[in-house]
This record gives structure tokens, sequence and C-alpha cells, in this order.
């Protein structure tokens, strides 16, 4: 079943345009070679706030994809050639053969990051690359990821396995320990959701997430509902969370990670 955007009514009205267009180019680029083109992130999880979150996308092309045809296409959708009108765009390429095989692996042929808000970025090779990420995001494009192009998400980008799925939470979850490179209340709330998913086995938005964490977790629930605030806000005005704080609450959604790993025997 071939989709379109103009089928996909979840789309964000502020970012419909830009999305027909980054469609359109992709698919100029890719030609016959485009398999799935795929909301992701935020867009899928129905949590995108316009001015705060990032534009996720997954691409699946064909594995005869001439390789130079990936630097067009990163040229061609960069910023400010292509404006975005959020925050930043996260865009992966993955090979069909590649999406449609469970796995933990990054495996993509070009990672792209590119908007007024994010460092430009465009990697060609994944080998070497810190794989959570993008394991994350294919189970959450398997589960609810917008069709905006070709063939269905579920069809075309394979749940990662469960084992290597919990590991790439955890990593996820020491990166926002780190917190170099990311606002508090994401770091906050990113650990919501992972606790969420470990407990309902979905991915679900990160505001809905804290919501459920807060009613059932009281130590917690102030330094949740300061991080949903402080999301609610533009990224330039985020509120300051305090640093021991985020980094004990991190620490307690990892160990329901590794309570998970164990039950399931991983």
């Amino acid at each position: 079943m071939i989709h379109t955007l103009g089928e996909s009514r979840a789309v964000p009205v502020e970012v419909r345009g830009y999305l027909e267009e980054l469609v359109r180019r992709t698919s100029a680029v890719c030609g016959p070679r485009l398999v799935s083109v795929v909301g992701v992130g935020s867009l899928a999880l129905g949590d995108y706030r316009h001015g705060r979150s990032d534009v996720d996308i997954t691409v699946v092309v064909d594995p005869a994809l001439p390789r130079p045809a990936l630097h067009d296409l990163a040229e061609t959708l960069a910023h400010p050639r292509l404006p975005c009108p959020a925050a930043g765009l996260e865009l992966v390429v993955y090979a069909a053969d590649t999406a449609a095989r469970p796995s933990g692996a990054a495996g993509y042929l070009l990672d792209l990051n590119t908007g007024a808000l994010l460092p430009d970025r465009a990697a060609f090779d994944a080998t070497g690359s810190p794989s959570f990420w993008y394991v994350i995001d294919r189970s959450v494009a398997h589960q609810c990821g917008i069709p905006l192009f070709g063939r269905p998400a579920r069809e075309a980008i394979a749940a990662p396995p469960p084992a290597e799925l919990l590991t790439a939470i955890r990593a996820s979850l020491r990166e926002h320990s780190d917190g170099e490179g990311h606002l508090a209340d994401n770091r906050v709330l990113n650990g919501c959701r992972s606790v969420v998913f470990c407990r309902t086995g979905r991915w679900s938005a990160k505001r809905a997430a804290a919501h459920e964490i807060a009613a059932a977790e009281a130590d917690f629930r102030p330094l949740v509902e300061a991080a949903v605030r402080s999301f609610e806000r533009p990224r330039a005005s985020a509120e300051p969370l305090p640093g021991a704080a985020v980094r004990a609450f991190l620490g307690w959604a990892r160990e329901r990670v590794d309570e998970t790993a164990r039950a399931a025997g991983n």
C-alpha cells in the first residue's frame, strides 16, 4: 500500500508545507529508489511543539540507490536551502534491507542534522556511531511512524530485538545523565518515557509519560512537573533544573530499565 503526505492527518499544520517539500525533494533525488518517508519522534507520538521540537524523519531507500545521491539529498534538504520551520531536522536514511532486519546497530546511510537550532551534521558512515538513538527511533517508527510517502512504517522498518532495545534505552539514559548538549527538561522527560516504555512495552509522548511518572512517584513529582513546565517553553527560555536531582532521577530510571532486563532474562 502506498501512502502520501495528504493522507497523514496527524501532521501538524505548522510543518505540513515543509514536509510536503521535503518529500518532493527526496523523491526527486531518489526517484524510483525511494521506498518510504516516515515521521518519527514527536511527530509520531503526537507531542510536536512548534518552536521546541525537532522534525524527525526516517527515509528508506532501495540498496541500489547510487551513493552520490545521498550527498545530493543532504545538500538539497540542508537549512536554509530548505528552510526548516521547526527547531531542526533530524533525518536518517536506511537501505531497505537494513531497515527491514531487526537490529541493534546504527546502520544508516545518511544521518542529517540541520536547522536554525541544530548544529549542522551530515554523516555517511555509521561505523563507530553510538547506535542507541537509531535503535530507539526505529522502534518508535515501527510502533507508530507516520507514513509521509511510500510503504507503511511497520512494513518497511523492523522492530529492534527486545534485548538490544533495552540496551539502547540504557545507553540513552547514560547519555542524558552526562547532560552535555541536552536541555535538563528533555533529559528528565526522556527518562520518564523510558520508564513508561519498560512498564508498558509501548512508546508514549514525553509529556504523557511525565504525567504518569509524576502521579506514581511522589519523590520525583516536583522535578518532573518542573521539567514539563520548562518543556512547554521555547528552547531559548527553558528553565534550569537542579543538576543533582536530575542525575538522581536518571539513575533511578536506569535501575528500572535494569529491572526490566533482568525480568526478561537479559
